[in-house]
């Protein structure tokens, strides 16, 4: 389950992204929430859960054997960064 509060700390990131890599320290700030980055072309055809300047996020069940994108923070193992 990804809370209101790290979904608004995820905002924060990725609206105004400070210079490098905005998700360098994301194991720290958000332990037990699994990360995984990509291009945007690499989730065509998926709905972003929300879009920023720079990137994509969506939001990833994993409760059941093959995770798949969701639209649901209380569903959510997990995110997809894809980067534009």
């Amino acid at each position: 389950m990804i809370s209101q509060d790290d979904l608004a700390r995820i905002d924060g990131l990725l609206a105004a992204p400070p210079e490098g890599n905005p998700l360098a320290d994301f194991r720290k700030r958000f332990p037990g929430l699994s990360l995984t980055r990509c291009d945007a072309q690499d989730m065509s055809g998926e709905a972003a859960y929300r879009e920023y300047a720079k990137f994509k996020l969506y939001l990833v069940d994993g409760r059941d054997h093959c995770w798949r994108i969701t639209d649901d923070p209380a569903a959510a193992t997990g995110i997809v960064v894809a980067a534009r």
